[in-house]
């Protein structure tokens, strides 16, 4: 199918494009007449929505809300001043945030497997990805030869070794922050990184880290998630990608993704399969994260897809 931008295909004139528009992101107290207070200040600065999507929790009765607007917010004292006159016009409470389209920076953490990985630097190669992908890290040195190809440099950190103690995983971590922090991600993406990362690292990397869990959760949280579901005889099988908190397995869900099996798929064949589901639901959740599509409210998201 023909791409319907003009040169959209060509990652730069794709990143020059989004990077035209800007994001108007609010989230607050549910009231009468939100969007028409969020609206007339739009109007009121000059500024053409394009596209905008609104939801209501009608439980918590709270209020969500993004536009994609023209130019007009470039520069951190246009945003800020947005910011400033919408809060001026919004409940107390009000969360709002405005920012800007285009390529953002990421950095990739994986161990062995390469599904996951390959599908993100394909498609970041291909402009099909609204990112920069500037490093991958690895605590084995397996992957190496698949991030050369793509002319992304590799860090390997080798982890200690299973039942280490809490010393030695601290050093392990400062090691790792080390080879991360000069590529300045916006995100890291764990694409089956089997490590289980600290509280404090998780803390300073506090809703920037996004992790693909082999199961869909909250079922087969943990390890060995294709042999619990072989053992319960499940009749789908499928992928989570979440924020990654302090509690394993447990943070918020951006996206997931199912496929059916049978009493003929053994644990080993469920694994093949559901490899196909991962990366994709990875790439999914990596796609609304950069293109501000997601909003987390306690343990729920809300995605505008």
């Amino acid at each position: 199918m023909a791409d319907p931008v003009p040169g959209a295909a060509d990652p730069a004139a794709r990143a020059a494009t989004a990077a035209d528009s800007g994001i108007v992101l609010v989230d607050c107290p549910d009231e009468v007449g939100l969007i028409h207070r969020i609206t007339g200040v739009l109007f009121a600065r000059r500024l053409n929505i394009e596209n905008n999507q609104e939801f209501v929790d009608t439980a918590a009765r709270h209020f969500f809300f993004r536009a994609e607007v023209a130019a007009g917010v470039a520069g951190p004292a246009a945003a800020a001043g947005l910011v400033e006159d919408l809060n001026a016009v919004l409940p107390a409470g009000a969360r709002v945030r405005v920012t800007r389209g285009g390529v953002r920076p990421i950095v990739i953490m994986g161990s062995l497997e390469p599904h996951c990985l390959g599908e993100l630097l394909l498609l970041a190669a291909s402009g099909d990805l609204p990112c920069t992908i500037r490093a991958v890290v690895g605590n084995h040195d397996r992957l190496r030869g698949l991030t050369e190809r793509f002319g992304v440099p590799f860090h390997h950190v080798a982890a200690p070794a299973a039942g280490a103690d809490d010393a030695a995983r601290l050093a392990h971590e400062a090691i790792l922050e080390r080879a991360i922090m000069p590529h300045a991600p916006d995100y890291l993406v764990l694409a089956r990184y089997m490590r289980v990362l600290s509280a404090g690292f998780v803390d300073r990397w506090a809703g920037r880290i996004v992790n693909i869990h082999h199961s869909f959760l909250p079922a087969f949280a943990g390890a060995a998630p294709y042999r619990q579901a072989f053992v319960r005889g499940v009749k789908l099988i499928g992928a989570t990608a979440h924020f990654v908190t302090r509690d394993l397995d447990e943070g918020p869900i951006i996206a997931q993704d199912v496929i059916p099996v049978d009493h003929g798929f053994t644990p080993e064949r469920m694994a093949r399969a559901g490899r196909d589901v991962e990366k994709l639901v990875l790439a999914r959740a990596v796609r609304l994260l950069l293109e501000e599509r997601v909003f987390v409210h306690g343990r729920r998201t809300i995605v505008f897809a």
